[in-house]
């Protein structure tokens, strides 16, 4: 690796939300980044696509000028590694126009969406052939089916950085809310069948920060605050059963000191402890933790300060950042990463 490797990471960095959107593994990438002491330059897709559109809305002028405005960015700035994330309006021959523009250039595509669905692997098998890298948060054998013998495809955690995950509530007293949960609803969306057998089973006593999901979302500061103010939090996804596979809810949980909930057949096990996190495996199973915790405090801090500090010992954005790096390129790992077996080519 050079002394300080220059990063372009290519995502969406929101910045059409005006403040209201929620940050993303991008930018906590990025932020990783910069406390290693790496150059980073970020390119936000979506928007530019967007500003660049004529009258604001025809997209597929705006993806076009894009495009070139990206290859611009390389052909100028000249990275050693291109970070590509959703970004569904780059195309792959600009990707392969970046290899002439910034040659020995490593283009890593990464993507945090649950590889259950058709859309995430339509994505990753639109890029198996033009990345050097290709990284999912989903663990296990399935990866084995996006590699060409000239990539590496891998496992990623979603990182923590301490300027986004600022709260410690298992250090807090006075709360909101008991019990904190937020999501958008989607296609075969396995949270609705829990939530719909779980709430009737919750104490009364509980109170509830239940937000989407039939209920009104809260966005940017506001979610924000949500979080800030309640002592536990429901990590459940889409999709349950796939190793090491949670949403970044699960960051935003863990990583801000709110005592954590998830289910236990994802093999989290392998790097929480019940000393860190509480699993359940079925809904009745759930309330019944829910209560026990919410009415005994010292357990509940316990965890939660336990799980705050290991998820960012493990997931800090500085070591993910630096094994996507040093996997990319085919160097030796600086050190142990927990999650470094899951990587296949």
């Amino acid at each position: 690796m050079t002394k300080s490797p220059r990063i372009l990471f290519v995502g969406n960095f929101l910045i059409r939300h005006w403040g209201s959107g929620r940050s993303g593994i991008d930018m906590r990438l990025a932020a990783g980044a910069i406390r290693n002491g790496w150059q980073v330059l970020s390119f936000s897709e979506r928007d530019i696509a967007r500003f660049l559109a004529p009258l604001g809305f025809m997209r597929g002028v705006g993806a076009r000028m894009m495009n070139d405005r990206l290859l611009k960015t390389v052909c100028n700035w000249r990275p050693d590694f291109v970070f590509v994330a959703h970004c569904d309006y780059v195309s792959n021959d600009t990707l392969l126009a970046m290899r002439e523009a910034a040659p020995g250039v490593r283009i890593v595509h990464i993507n945090c969406d649950p590889v259950e669905t058709e859309h995430c692997c339509a994505q990753i098998r639109r890029r198996m052939d033009s990345c050097d890298a290709i990284f999912v948060t989903t663990a296990g054998d399935k990866l084995r089916e996006w590699t060409t013998g000239r990539n590496v495809v891998g496992f990623y955690p979603n990182p923590s950085d301490p300027s986004f995950e600022v709260e410690d509530n298992s250090a807090k007293a006075e709360f909101v809310y008991d019990l904190f949960f937020a999501g958008r609803p989607a296609d075969a969306d396995q949270r609705k069948a829990l939530l719909e057998e779980l709430l009737p089973k919750i104490d009364p006593k509980v109170r509830l920060g239940f937000f989407g999901m039939g209920r009104p979302l809260v966005v940017g500061r506001a979610y924000e605050e949500a979080l800030a103010t309640s002592k536990m939090g429901l990590s459940i996804n889409r999709f349950e059963g796939w190793k090491w596979y949670a949403s970044d809810r699960l960051t935003h949980i863990m990583g801000n000191g709110l005592l954590s909930f998830q289910y236990g057949g994802n093999s989290m096990q392998d790097f929480f402890s019940d000393a860190e996190t509480v699993y359940f495996s079925t809904p009745a199973e759930l309330a019944e933790k829910i209560a026990h915790f919410n009415s005994h405090d010292a357990e509940r801090r316990a965890i939660a300060a336990a799980g705050r500090a290991k998820y960012h010992r493990l997931f800090d954005a500085r070591r993910v950042v630096r094994y996507l790096v040093e996997t990319a390129s085919g160097e030796s790992h600086s050190e142990p990463y927990e999650w470094s077996k899951e990587v296949y080519s």
